[in-house]
């Protein structure tokens, strides 16, 4: 079996084609799009693996044919080792082994049949994910537990809504998660992770991990979030397990002194309260809860509750004037004879939609020219007025214009024919496909009064309004949401919807904050459309009161 050395080539040439795709870009994590390039890198990877097999069978089948033939022989020839030898052809055939045959043997043994396997994956090896893609993924299924409130069994095992392909988590993925959020100083997480871990271990699942090592975590852990006595619990059934572990002997010791110190001291504010009187607590009570409700963060909170379909909810009477409708703009030559669906999703910010507005053909079309470019989104420093990447950002754009292909330009002009706008002096169309719980939290997309070179380097104003296309349907999640209004828009493949960032008079409308949500199942793909203030003069004129 040489096929190794002969066909090395022809791998390399056929890796070449996922190879370049994915050689100028990294961070795979924030993007599904690229990601699905790793996948067809490991399927060639897993077939190279079984053409090793294959040849190291055959080579090994060779070898036992060879030693079930000696073997056979040999017991015959030493049971009357003269008169076998007696014999002439026997005799000369001993010599041929010993001297020929067995020096093949040898060779077939020593021959190597790596050479296609290792090389194949010496040349993945170069474009495989990072430890950043990693850590990425992981803090991503961390933040989708926050976001979408998962326990840590439901995602171990794989129990999420809209979940085609389900698959469980082992208790070394549990565990490496409990230790990147460790890594992090995360302790809140890496209880919840390594207590999963060990969960999965007590009923019975294999691993090469024990569950020392996992109660090692998971007692500091708990301790660090000052639950000394749930610590206490953890090291003493460790100690049950490993009676010589030094670290556990030593921090028994240290946690039953902290929890006497900890229960005398609650004993004396027990005694101190009794003597300042009822009145004095009750106070002191309301206080400490009044400063927990002061701690939260209101925009955090309400965005994570629109997000799981929680929220504010309108009025009857301020849905009732929503209307779904035929849209011409005035008439417009375009859409006289077929105008296209226009709904009212929210009303103040005015926020419409606009159904089967295109195609899956260009869908598919836009998403092909955009793949190759995809690189990790980036957001405007206002320190330094520069782009640069952020973690509350996380997905992969692009930018297309008319010169990549003569379907941007037709994109462009609809959007046109529909606001009523001038494109000429907007940004080029922005594709971006989000990664591994792809997010992009709350944010304006206009400068504000104190980011007065936000967009100088184009020259064409701010940005008065926002067009966005949904590209993919979601499974779960990847909900567009207004936090300050409460207004939730839910990705639906082959629309796009519309919102004004800035007043007629200019000044920007600070309810039109928004954020894209984590999404938790499926694969998110959208464009987007900035339009400038620039050209706007009379198609937009300016409002004469400051909120118009």
């Amino acid at each position: 079996m040489l096929w190794t050395r002969m066909e090395l080539p022809c791998w390399c040439l056929l890796l070449l084609s996922c190879l370049q795709s994915l050689s100028a870009h990294n961070d795979f994590f924030t993007s599904i799009g690229q990601m699905t390039d790793l996948l067809y890198t490991e399927k060639d990877l897993v077939t190279s693996l079984k053409d090793y097999i294959r040849a190291e069978e055959n080579k090994l089948e060779q070898v036992k044919r060879w030693a079930d033939k000696l073997d056979s022989l040999t017991a015959t020839a030493t049971q009357d080792p003269e008169g076998f030898l007696g014999h002439p052809v026997n005799a000369f055939k001993l010599m041929k082994r010993l001297n020929t045959e067995w020096g093949d043997l040898e060779s077939l043994v020593l021959r190597d049949t790596t050479d296609g396997f290792i090389s194949n994956l010496t040349i993945q090896r170069q474009y495989f994910p990072t430890e950043e893609d990693q850590t990425g993924a992981a803090k991503a299924l961390l933040r989708l537990q926050d976001t979408y409130r998962l326990d840590a069994n439901t995602i171990s095992t794989g129990d999420l809504p809209g979940v085609i392909h389900k698959s469980r988590m082992t208790v070394e993925d549990c565990y490496e998660l409990g230790k990147i959020a460790y890594s992090e100083v995360d302790y809140y997480h890496t209880e919840l992770w390594m207590a999963q871990a060990l969960r999965q271990l007590d009923e019975g699942e294999e691993s090469t991990l024990d569950k020392v090592t996992v109660l090692d975590y998971l007692s500091y852990s708990v301790y660090q979030q000052g639950e000394i006595e749930h610590a206490l619990e953890y090291t003493k059934r460790l100690l049950e397990l490993d009676p010589e572990h030094q670290r556990a002997k030593g921090n028994l010791k240290y946690f039953e002194f902290q929890l006497e110190k900890q229960k005398k001291a609650a004993v004396e504010e027990s005694q101190k309260q009794k003597e300042q009187g009822t009145k004095e607590t009750a106070t002191k009570e309301k206080k400490q809860k009044s400063k927990k409700t002061l701690s939260l963060i209101p925009e955090r909170k309400k965005y994570e509750m629109l997000c799981r379909g929680e929220g504010i909810r309108m009025t009857p009477r301020r849905e009732s004037r929503l209307f779904c409708r035929y849209y011409d703009n005035n008439r417009n030559p375009q859409y006289v004879l077929a105008p296209v669906k226009q709904q009212d999703e929210w009303d103040r910010p005015y926020i419409v939609r606009y159904l089967d507005i295109v195609s899956d053909a260009e869908i598919e079309k836009i998403k092909q020219l955009a793949k190759p470019r995809l690189r990790r989104a980036t957001v405007h420093d206002p320190q330094t007025g520069k782009l640069t990447t952020a973690q509350y950002r996380v997905s992969k754009s692009a930018w297309l214009t008319g010169y990549d292909n003569p379907l941007i330009d037709k994109i462009n002009q609809r959007i046109e024919d529909l606001t009523g706008l001038e494109i000429d002096t907007a940004e080029e169309l922005q594709v971006a496909n989000y990664g591994v719980g792809g997010q992009y939290e709350p944010h304006f997309d206009f400068g504000r009064k104190d980011e007065p070179d936000a967009f100088k380097e184009l020259g064409t104003g701010n940005r008065v309004a926002t067009w966005l296309f949904y590209m993919s349907d979601v499974a779960a999640g990847g909900a567009t949401v207004f936090p300050d209004v409460g207004a939730a828009v839910w990705p639906k493949k082959g629309t796009a919807v519309f919102w004004y960032n800035l007043f007629a008079s200019g000044e920007g409308d600070y309810s039109t904050r928004h954020a894209a949500c984590p999404v938790l199942v499926g694969n998110k793909w959208v464009s987007n459309k900035w339009i400038h203030e620039r050209g706007q003069e009379w198609r937009r004129p300016c409002g004469l009161s400051e909120t118009e």
